[in-house]
């Protein structure tokens, strides 16, 4: 079994075909996909799909890029609305300096209103961070040093140094197909170090389809493209690749229910 620990299934690109969608995966071995909330006004949609499938879940927050864009979420928030028996996680949220579209400030606030709702509720947080490497880990060791919390720092393509410092803070790293990519050396030599324990496969579907697909509109069966060059870079079977990060998967998104992969 695979699991797409992060997919968007409420995006546009998948409204006339959900369903195929969802279908074509579970013919690619994915036994579990994640769609991940964007935006807290739209949880509604998102967990309507979770409900739909026996097989899909689904988190609760708000993006870094639309913090801005209405009412700032509170913890109070968060946590009312992951108690959907199908909500596994909170987030994503984090710290976006590449598009940069909210003012940094209130992008920092929303952050820890999420890490404290995680740390509150006891499920995991999920983390996006793009061209914030040092903000990052300070405000990581920082809100550890106030409590322990779960988390997952979903589509890394950051340095290494910022790796290290979410392995050392006892953070799950996931990869997506940007790790298939010719020019990603750095992440595969990331990728290469980082513990067998305490790494996932994504897509982030409908966005960076991995090799063979680049270009296309990605979907979560392709995580098992993904999941085949990550087994090459560890120098693991793809079997042992597909049962370690399934039962990280569980363990880290521990409200999902199944067996995890032996």
């Amino acid at each position: 079994m695979l699991i797409d620990s992060h997919c968007h299934l409420d995006f546009p690109d998948f409204a006339a075909e959900r369903d195929a969608v969802v279908t074509r995966a579970r013919a690619a071995g994915v036994g579990r996909m994640i769609t991940i909330s964007t935006r807290i006004e739209r949880f509604g949609e998102i967990s309507a799909i979770a409900d739909a499938y026996p097989d899909v879940f689904c988190t609760v927050g708000d993006h870094p890029d639309h913090v801005h864009e209405g009412a700032e979420a509170s913890v109070e928030q968060l946590l009312d609305l992951a108690r959907h028996p199908k909500c596994v996680a909170i987030g994503e949220a984090g710290l976006d300096f590449h598009h940069d579209r909210a003012p940094r400030a209130l992008a920092e606030r929303v952050f820890r209103t999420h890490i404290a709702a995680a740390r509150e509720s006891g499920l995991p947080l999920v983390i996006h961070s793009r061209q914030a490497d040092e903000e990052m880990a300070a405000i990581l060791r920082d809100e550890i040093g106030k409590g322990a919390f779960a988390a997952v720092m979903h589509c890394f393509t950051s340095s290494a140094a910022l790796a290290e410092a979410a392995l050392e803070l006892g953070l799950y790293i996931s990869f997506s197909g940007v790790l298939t990519f010719k020019n990603a050396e750095e992440l595969r030599r990331i990728a290469e170090f980082a513990p067998v324990d305490r790494i996932l496969v994504e897509t982030d579907a409908p966005f960076l389809a991995p090799v063979p697909h680049r270009g296309k509109r990605n979907e979560p069966a392709f995580v098992a493209d993904t999941a085949k060059v990550l087994a090459e870079v560890k120098g693991i079977e793809p079997d042992r690749l597909a049962a370690a990060t399934s039962a990280n998967a569980f363990r880290l998104f521990a409200r999902m229910p199944g067996v995890p992969a032996a």
